[in-house]
């Protein structure tokens, strides 16, 4: 598809090892239940994760952050890690994240650690602050933001593409960072945003983007 760049959510099981995980809990994506923070690494094998999305599918694991890296690296990908830390545990899963990707991941200017919570991402800055730092803006924005956006001296700060308006682009635009839109899969939206000055999106179907954009000879 000519993708360059994937997005992955990071978790941390019971016994502090780093996952790809989105939810909160086990039921929409696996046949566990229960609060992925109460699970250890050992219950997440068990699980299966694939056969809810279809036929082809089934059999498939949650993988370790460790074990997307060798494929990430394999591939010659960028990734955006999102630190998407369990309640009250913003620190733990950051640090336990970085401390993989410091050991595994060389290729620093294809990496961006991106997340919701400040605490993670100032945890970040603080372990690796070299590193790229996205903070992701949720539709309703702290009023705060602006104070938050220059204290952990970001490299990209991440909206959501399908409620942001002109008007709060315009201000995002006077800070000079890179902008990311979430999550957009409508091409003619892409190409609004791109004119309002957004410079990359995430996206669930990346080739129909990349084409309405005109990416695709």
């Amino acid at each position: 598809m000519g993708v360059e760049w994937i997005e992955l959510d990071v978790k941390l099981t019971k016994d502090s090892v780093p996952i790809l995980f989105h939810d909160e809990t086990l039921e929409r994506t696996t046949n566990g239940h229960g609060p992925v923070a109460q699970a250890t690494l050992s219950d997440i094998r068990a699980l299966e994760c694939g056969d809810w999305f279809s036929e082809g599918f089934g059999g498939i694991a949650i993988p370790t952050l460790e074990e997307a890296m060798d494929v990430l690296m394999e591939r010659g990908l960028g990734v955006n890690i999102e630190l998407k830390p369990c309640p009250g545990r913003e620190i733990e899963t950051a640090e336990a994240a970085l401390d993989i990707l410091s050991r595994s991941w060389d290729a620093h200017d294809q990496l961006l650690i991106s997340s919701f919570s400040h605490v993670a991402l100032e945890t970040a800055m603080d372990m690796a602050p070299e590193w790229a730092r996205g903070l992701i803006l949720p539709t309703e924005w702290p009023k705060n933001w602006q104070d938050i956006i220059h204290h952990l001296k970001l490299t990209t700060i991440n909206i959501n593409g399908n409620t942001v308006t002109q008007i709060q682009m315009r201000e995002l635009l006077k800070l000079n960072k890179r902008i990311l839109a979430y999550t957009i899969n409508d091409p003619e939206r892409a190409a609004l945003l791109q004119s309002w000055g957004v410079d990359g999106f995430f996206s669930d179907e990346p080739d129909i983007i990349r084409e309405g954009l005109g990416l695709v000879h």
